[in-house]
């Protein structure tokens, strides 16, 4: 399970990978531990990246948080707090391809729908490449927040849609 303290450094995390006994070795400074399975992408193993809410997020805050023109920024957390993450998070699913650019840290609950912005437990390293991307679901966040802005659907149901599967939440909310 990905840890919840994060060291932010890519030093840091070999380091505290080897004291949990999870490098059995260090190769071309690459570690290939891998905590979190592959198997459920394009979705995240769910031991590790459960998706957590935002507290301040609720349906009857939607119309000060989520549905507030540019709220999101106001939450989202710098790239020098989740680049150490991604880092991480790569380590942690054992991917082959250890570029940062190659995948998105992105939150599991998006922000968006009032996904909490900087634990651990929400975001996760996810590619950019593959049929179903981090750009696809980009668009299906989209489609969800302004589905519960318009009173479509109840945040409720965007989140539960979106945590059980996002490449099934449009269809299953009868948004798309």
């Amino acid at each position: 399970m990905r840890s919840i303290t994060r060291i932010p450094a890519a030093a840091g995390s070999a380091v505290a990978l080897a004291f949990s006994g999870l490098i059995l070795g260090l190769g071309a400074g690459t570690a290939h531990a891998s905590t979190c399975s592959q198997a459920y992408l394009p979705l995240p193993d769910p031991s590790c990246t459960p998706g957590v809410y935002n507290p301040d997020v609720t349906q009857s805050t939607i119309h000060s948080t989520i549905c507030v023109s540019g709220w999101t920024a106001t939450v989202r957390p710098p790239t020098s707090y989740t680049n150490p993450l991604k880092v991480q998070g790569i380590a942690d699913y054992g991917y082959s391809n250890t570029s940062t650019s190659a995948y998105e840290e992105d939150h599991f609950i998006p922000l968006e729908l009032g996904g909490s912005p900087r634990d651990p437990r929400n975001l996760w390293p996810e590619p950019y490449s593959g049929t179903k991307t981090a750009t696809t679901k980009d668009g299906v966040e989209t489609k969800l927040k302004n589905a519960v802005c318009d009173g479509r659907i109840t945040l409720s149901a965007a989140r539960a849609a979106i945590k059980n599967n996002w490449t099934t939440a449009l269809s299953v909310t009868g948004i798309g």
